[in-house]
């Protein structure tokens, strides 16, 4: 009697990328497979995979890095299965864990592709993450901005400098600049310097500006309608919107506002062992960019929505820092009602 097979062979691809070279391990439904190396270039893995394992349902997963998501987006066009994992969700034994190596890592994420225990992240489309790009180019120039106005400062310090009391605050006002430009130091290297770091200040400043511009005009033009939306939020500015719509997507993904809080950060932190239950405070798991944002403009919403104002002082006199958190999972929360619901916020309505 002839047998047939009915059931389609399985290919299970782990591949630790690198700028360099990748380290790959194929292992089949039925064995371990192999582990080598080739370059960077998913066409390569698909001339292997068509050489060695022509008829195989192929199933790919790598971590997600600096590299980007367009092996992903190729191996996806080859009609295979394709994850971008989180590292930290990979399983790992204590002896995988101190004995690191990419040929490790890739049989890793093999086996635990080939088990079922693997759970993309959500890849952006092209528009949303260069949208991304954008936005983490202007969170870069505000760390610019601040570490050159630091450099300034610390120069006027060093060389005993009063700043006249109008001027001593964290705006750089025009009247400022301009007081800086005339200061004289005794020898004119110390002019130099000083005319040095303004030159970088107002370039960054002004780079800022343009950036600034850009994302705020971009976001406008790819996601109107739920700009939009987030605009009418109490707290929730263009920049903040644009953060909301490149860094967390479409929130109409999340099931939840407790997905979402567990997504950004705002969820609490557990501990328990026995008898013994204790709070550890904000998650450490988090998107730490959008949870800042998030509980910068808690402090504008408690300014801008009674609502929001009467829930804080319903706090008054606990932790000002726990008590804004507070604040701002309420705020993400509403954040999540009115992207479902499709309806602008009013204000003073809870």
């Amino acid at each position: 009697m002839s047998t047939q097979i009915t059931a389609v062979p399985k290919l299970f691809i782990g591949i630790d990328i690198h700028k360099r070279s990748w380290k790959v391990h194929c292992a089949t439904d039925l064995c371990s497979g192999r582990t080598f190396s080739m370059p960077p270039d998913p066409n390569n893995l698909l001339n292997y995979v068509e050489r060695h394992y022509s008829g195989f349902e192929v199933a790919t997963a790598y971590e997600a890095g600096c590299c980007g998501y367009r092996a992903h987006r190729c191996f996806e066009s080859y009609g295979w299965r394709s994850l971008v994992v989180n590292p930290a969700d990979i399983f790992s034994r204590s002896k995988e864990r101190h004995m690191k190596t990419d040929r490790i890592d890739a049989q890793l994420i093999s086996r635990e592709l080939k088990d079922g225990r693997l759970e993309g992240i959500r890849v952006p489309d092209p528009c949303r993450e260069q949208l991304r790009s954008l936005f983490r180019r202007r969170n870069d120039l505000v760390k610019d901005m601040r570490q050159i106005k630091s450099y300034i400062k610390m120069q006027l310090i060093y060389y005993g400098i009063r700043v006249p009391g109008a001027y001593d605050n964290d705006h750089w006002s025009h009247g400022f600049c301009a007081w800086l430009d005339n200061l004289s130091f005794d020898y004119d290297t110390g002019d130099e310097v000083l005319r040095s770091r303004m030159c970088s200040f107002r370039f960054i400043d002004q780079e800022f500006r343009d950036v600034s511009t850009q994302l705020r005009r971009y976001t406008k033009q790819y996601y109107k309608g739920d700009n939009m939306l987030l605009r009418s939020i109490p707290g929730i500015g263009p920049i903040v919107a644009s953060g909301i719509l490149s860094e967390l997507g479409d929130l109409r993904r999340f099931n939840n506002i407790k997905q979402l809080a567990g997504y950004v950060g705002l969820a609490p932190g557990i501990y328990q062992s026995s008898d013994s239950l204790r709070h550890t405070g904000v998650s450490i798991r988090a998107h730490r960019l959008i949870r800042s944002y998030f509980i910068e403009a808690s402090w504008q919403a408690i300014r801008a929505d009674p609502v929001m104002q009467a829930y804080y002082r319903k706090h008054r006199g606990k932790n000002t820092k726990k008590v804004i958190v507070k604040v701002a999972r309420k705020l993400l929360s509403r954040t999540l009602a009115v992207m479902k619901t499709e309806v602008p916020y009013e204000i003073g309505v809870v």
